[in-house]
């Protein structure tokens, strides 16, 4: 099939109507705060909703919707390839990737969709943290830090976390905070609150299940604790992420 002839008309169009995109530099800047671990670049790219602007934003469907689920996919296989160059392990990486580009296909509206964008583009970055800061990590935090991911739906004391790294738990919690900038608690009680995030947008299990899952002591400490996080109770945070698109739903059906 020769396209050439189309090509030529519509790159003729192209030039004639269409807006000039985003200069490069600016995507390359973005995927290398992702592979950098630099949280603070990327909550503020989010919080200026650069995925969702128009401007310099690649016409690749006549559809919004289905225009910006082919550029979430675009920023995912980039994000991806990005953070293995710069250390993540690759299956991991690509697992990721798989999980989440599968999650957006499951969305029916443009706020899902963004809001998917930014919670994918924030935990890339943040693995990466994790990985760039293993490197100059002392190698008792490392395994601290391994340990609290792979033990993060029970609860996890100082003492248990002294004890497998044959440390006093003065001594760690000294450690932990000197190269993390947190306490220990602190940084379990975060990943906690980002894991129950995480269940009560993207799985129907219930206020309590989501506490007794993470091994808190009652269902109303983990909604106190949740609220003074986030500033919304649990069932607050479910209702806003699903209005949100059940409301764009709507909009497009009329």
């Amino acid at each position: 099939m020769d396209l050439t002839k189309e090509w030529y008309r519509c790159e003729f169009i192209n030039h004639e109507t269409m807006l000039p995109h985003r200069a490069i530099e600016t995507e390359f800047t973005f995927y290398d705060a992702v592979a950098a671990g630099d949280i603070e670049y990327v909550q503020e790219n989010i919080k200026n909703n650069t995925f969702t602007n128009p401007e310099g934003m690649g016409k690749l469907s006549e559809t919004p919707l289905q225009n910006l689920r082919y550029h979430f996919v675009i920023t995912t296989a980039m994000v991806t390839r990005y953070c293995v160059h710069s250390g993540m392990e690759q299956e991991k990486a690509y697992a990721l990737s798989d999980f989440y580009i599968l999650k957006m296909d499951k969305a029916t509206s443009i706020p899902e969709i963004a809001e998917l964008h930014d919670k994918m583009c924030l935990d890339f970055c943040k693995q990466m943290n994790i990985i760039r800061s293993s490197q100059i990590l002392s190698k008792p935090i490392v395994l601290c830090i391994d340990y609290i991911y792979s033990h993060i739906h029970y609860r996890i004391t100082v003492r248990e976390l002294a004890d497998y790294l044959n440390l006093s738990e003065s001594y760690l919690s000294k450690l932990f905070h000197k190269e993390m900038g947190v306490s220990v608690s602190s940084y379990i009680l975060d990943l906690k609150i980002d894991k129950a995030k995480n269940l009560l947008q993207y799985s129907d299990y219930n206020i309590i299940d989501i506490a007794n899952y993470l091994s808190f002591s009652s269902q109303s400490h983990f909604i106190q604790t949740f609220q003074k996080k986030t500033g919304l109770t649990p069932h607050k945070y479910r209702t806003r992420h699903f209005r949100a698109n059940w409301e764009q739903v709507e909009t497009e059906s009329q």
